[in-house]
């Protein structure tokens, strides 16, 4: 059943009652939104460890066999991405992805953010030869471009930039950064943005100017809100680097500004579509709601919502209390069959030599060897047996694990019911629980199969 025929009842926190019915979500068709030309932006956003990276690979080679061109943009140290598309390594530059099959099929490339990298481009592009070299070498400026707070989402919002005005893609989809919090991919840029504009560079040269004692009380003052590695770098040479630093960056403070809000506008645009992806877990749906209000308060357009690792049950209806007390009677009846207990778990060389041979037959091994040992020859301890697993035994354990599942499928249901009841107008597909993790394309495609289908697996409902 799919998430956009389920419906349930959201259970009181504090009281355990009944609340009303949660009216159904709407569904999120995948495939319609790859498929809509006037798409050209899917960011895919979320707290940490919910599968943000593998829900844009996926989105990405869905796309590309069904036509389209495409950059997957991603941010995550593990490189995992660079592996499940067959890839040795990934960088600043988009690499094109082989494999990608299906007729009509389009193309997919695939990069990972060199946030220093990012940063150096921008200085190369806006400055001279001389004046580039004299950034790119200043102390000053590798603390700032390698260790800022806040630098690595703006760079992000800055490649991002950088590949829609290449307009080389039909489709560019973005992996956000794994923050602390998933606000800060809206936060950094335009926090970046606003410290790197024209109050900055007065707040540099005021102390660059004054010198002496004067002047690093003033920089003591004006510069806390610098990061820690900055910060290693107090003292008459510091105030050098950022002298000399200011001065050839003085015609490029406010491009930061302008390119942050530029960028801005661009996910505001109607072309740009955000997935909020999220586990049906208490924190990660938290965090996703959080998320879904702050994109309605930027008016940023929302797609919906990707529900990962959704977990179900064949045997669903089979209740958890139902499949407790059913292993609490065969725990009870108490009757076991050691001997055919034994028998049935005794391994098959085993058996071969306590059961009656083909006359035949040449004698076994383990026969052979007991019939020709010498008359007197020293016996050998017997092997203590395994204690007998009767098959009431066996049921009961199935029936706990079982029970087990159930009320993990219980859970998360009411978890997504509380998102529900919260945001009923988020469109959601869900994809179950896979048994492994996704390491190649084949694997994606079937990540991709589920986000199309809003696969959810039996009993999830």
């Amino acid at each position: 059943m799919t998430a956009s025929t389920k419906t349930g009842a959201v259970k009181g926190t504090d009281t355990g009652t009944a609340a009303a019915p949660v009216p159904a979500a709407p569904a999120l068709d995948a495939d319609a939104l790859l498929d809509d030309q006037d798409i050209r932006i899917v960011v895919c956003c979320g707290s940490g460890g919910v599968g943000k990276t593998t829900t844009a690979a996926a989105l990405g080679v869905r796309a590309a066999e069904r036509g389209r061109k495409v950059v997957v943009l991603t941010i995550d140290p593990a490189r995992r991405l660079a592996q499940s598309m067959g890839i040795d390594s990934l960088d600043n530059i988009p690499r094109r992805v082989p494999g990608i099959d299906g007729e009509g099929a389009g193309e997919l490339h695939a990069m990972m953010l060199d946030m220093k990298r990012t940063f150096d481009e921008i200085v190369e592009a806006h400055a001279d030869g001389e004046r580039a070299r004299a950034i790119l070498e200043n102390p000053f400026y590798q603390s700032l471009s390698a260790g800022f707070a806040g630098t690595q989402e703006y760079m992000a919002m800055e490649k991002l930039g950088q590949l829609r005005a290449r307009n080389e893609w039909d489709l560019i989809i973005v992996d956000t950064p794994p923050s602390r919090s998933a606000l800060d991919f809206l936060d950094a840029p335009r926090r970046l943005g606003s410290f790197l504009d024209g109050k900055f560079i007065k707040l540099l040269m005021a102390p660059a100017k004054m010198g002496g004692r004067a002047g690093m009380k003033f920089l003591n003052v004006g510069m806390s809100m610098m990061t820690g590695t900055l910060g290693k770098l107090l003292g008459g040479q510091f105030l050098r680097d950022v002298q000399t630093f200011v001065a050839a960056m003085d015609t490029m403070f406010g491009g930061f500004r302008t390119r942050a809000d530029a960028t801005y506008k661009l996910l505001q645009a109607p072309g740009t579509a955000f997935l909020v992806v999220a586990t049906p877990e208490r924190d990660a749906l938290r965090e996703a709601a959080y998320f879904v209000e702050r994109l309605a308060a930027e008016e940023m357009p929302l797609a919906g919502l990707v529900l990962n690792r959704v977990h179900g049950s064949d045997a669903a209806r089979l209740s958890a209390e139902r499949a407790l007390a059913a292993a609490e009677n065969l725990d009870d009846i108490g009757i076991v069959d050691q001997t055919a207990g034994k028998a049935g778990l005794r391994d098959p060389a085993d058996s071969a030599v306590t059961s009656p041979e083909d006359p035949e037959s040449p004698p076994s091994p383990a026969r052979s060897a007991h019939t020709e040992a010498p008359e007197h020859a020293p016996e050998s301890e017997p092997e203590p047996e395994a204690e007998a697993v009767s098959v009431e035994q066996l049921t009961a354990g199935l029936l706990r694990l079982h029970a087990e599942r159930m009320q993990v499928v219980a859970r998360e249901q009411r978890t997504r019911d509380r998102f529900t009841a919260l945001h009923p107008e988020v469109a959601v597909t869900e994809v179950a629980a896979l048994p492994g993790d996704v390491h190649d394309l084949a694997g994606l495609r079937a990540i991709g199969d589920r986000l199309a289908t809003g696969s959810v697996p039996a009993g999830a409902a």
